[in-house]
């Protein structure tokens, strides 16, 4: 027997001029859905059961990128991706391109439970929602008023833009003072704060797992694929520990974040938050990212490279921490 532990995030590089109303906002669910995960933690759930219901929860509000309040693409629609990840057995479902499936994580899970594949996409992930008959809407669904006005200036300024989040008026100040443009693949972007949801948890039974869900970037080509449904970049779970990223999706995947943190555990011999130091640092070249993870002894950590990142941790022996910046 060990003691749970539970992490969760919004995202890494937040806009250090984003209000305080919304940092207050983003912290509240934050709150709740920590307070959820621990609720069912000490009804005895299952660590991938506690992933799948707190990255539910952070769909179901549109404060952050994922599910209700997507990042919307180049054509103005919602094309959702998550991922999950059993430690035990290392069992994973993921998918792609999903535009009218209410909770894209539980989507995710049944890919794992219920079909002979690890990852499912656009046409034919819709099809196995529709089969098992999963909880859907209309694409409007998914789309905020605040989201239309920001991939409207993404389009005015031929950019993609990361901090959807920061409101079209009122808030001339954000992304100020950024003098060096950060690049993506070699390419400039605009202001950078993605906000990515995922959790990561150990159980009393030393059971880790992650899950990671997103709408990706705002004004984003279509069926551009990031690294949350990855397996290994955004999202890993193994016997050691269970990781969750954020942050700059190319540069997550080629450095494979999230299954860097597990090998130099193994082969290192580095503990959680050392190997999460080791990764952020020497695995990320010149992206901007973050992540959160637990270990099977139930530690729990987190590190960013970025501004800031939207994150909560609590572990069984009372601790309970609710942040933003370093």
């Amino acid at each position: 027997m060990v003691g749970w532990a539970i992490a969760v995030h919004g995202g890494a590089g937040v806009d250090p001029n984003l209000p305080t109303d919304r940092q207050e906002q983003a912290k509240q669910l934050l709150t709740r859905c920590l307070n959820l995960g621990i609720s069912a933690l000490q009804s005895s759930a299952s660590a991938i059961d506690v992933v799948e219901l707190v990255v539910r929860e952070l769909e179901t509000d549109p404060i952050f990128n994922s599910g209700r309040g997507s990042a919307l693409t180049e054509k103005g629609t919602v094309e959702m991706e998550a991922s999950i990840m059993d430690g035990v057995g290392r069992r994973c479902g993921a998918v792609s391109g999903i535009t009218t499936v209410k909770n894209p994580v539980s989507l995710a899970r049944l890919v794992m439970d219920k079909s002979p594949h690890s990852y499912l996409a656009f046409s034919g992930a819709e099809d196995f929602a529709q089969q098992m008959g999963v909880e859907r809407e209309e694409n409007d669904y998914f789309i905020t008023e605040d989201n239309k006005g920001m991939l409207k200036l993404a389009k005015e300024a031929n950019s993609i833009v990361f901090d959807y989040r920061i409101p079209t008026t009122g808030y001339e100040s954000c992304g100020s003072g950024v003098d060096t443009p950060i690049h993506m693949n070699g390419l400039p972007i605009s202001v950078y704060a993605p906000e990515t949801v995922g959790c990561v948890v150990v159980d009393s039974q030393g059971r880790c797992a992650a899950a990671t869900s997103t709408g990706g970037l705002m004004n984003k080509k279509t069926g551009r694929i990031g690294d949350s449904p990855l397996i290994g970049a955004g999202t890993y779970a193994c016997d050691a520990c269970g990781v969750s990223c954020t942050g700059e999706g190319e540069a997550i995947i080629r450095g494979t974040l999230a299954r860097e943190v597990a090998v130099v555990m193994e082969y290192k011999g580095l503990g959680l938050q050392e190997a999460v130091d080791f990764v952020i640092k020497e695995r990320l070249d010149e992206g901007q990212a973050g992540l959160i993870a637990v270990s099977k002894t139930g530690e729990v950590a987190y590190g960013f490279n970025c501004v800031g990142m939207f994150r909560g941790c609590a572990t069984e022996d009372g601790f309970m921490e609710v942040g933003i910046w370093e």
